[in-house]
């Protein structure tokens, strides 16, 4: 089965689902449902069938041995862009809480403290971006809602994330889930 733009496919080695967005020669550009796009050589995908129903004519009768071989002996794998093992990585999880940035708060103001943390704040979520992790959490705490709400500000200067209320049950109250989205054009 051919290839074609719109089409719903899987790959053979990772656990990766998407539709496929661009078809170049023999590499097939997909976007999964998070957003990320990857690039595959034909060999590595599988058309998925969205009908249900099995078309007897079109099956192979290769055995699972001779597409291995095949697939083995590709002329090149064109990597993807994104690591599968940095794909499958956990949430990157930071605590904004001040006694977690610095051992000693004397001579600190308020101001002074905040400031640390937004830096803090600011200087992980770049860390993530070039990372290419998919999302985050900064742990601030509920009091009176000052920090969430420079955080908040920090956080909408960024063209490529959406935050939100991080899971109550995993990371209780006070927590905000940054999700980063790749290959956006920076805010001017």
């Amino acid at each position: 089965m051919k290839i074609r733009l719109g089409d719903t496919v899987e790959t053979i080695d990772d656990a990766i689902k998407g539709t496929v967005i661009k078809v170049k020669d023999d590499t097939i550009t997909i976007e999964d449902s998070d957003g990320f796009e990857f690039e595959f050589s034909a060999t590595e995908l599988i058309k998925l069938n969205t009908d249900k129903s099995i078309n007897l004519n079109s099956l192979s009768n290769k055995s699972i041995e001779e597409i291995t071989r095949e697939k083995e002996g590709s002329k090149k794998r064109i990597p993807s862009s994104t690591n599968t093992k940095k794909r499958h990585r956990p949430t990157f999880v930071v605590d904004l809480h001040i006694h977690q940035l610095t051992d000693s708060t004397r001579g600190m103001t308020n101001f002074d403290m905040l400031n640390k943390q937004l830096n803090t704040a600011r200087g992980q979520l770049e860390f993530a971006i070039k990372q290419r992790m998919p999302k985050m959490v900064f742990i601030h705490g509920v009091g009176e809602g000052v920090l969430r709400q420079e955080l908040y500000t920090v956080l909408r200067r960024y063209n490529n994330v959406t935050f939100y209320d991080a899971d109550y049950k995993e990371y209780g109250l006070g927590a905000t889930e940054v999700k980063i989205f790749q290959n956006v054009a920076p805010k001017s």
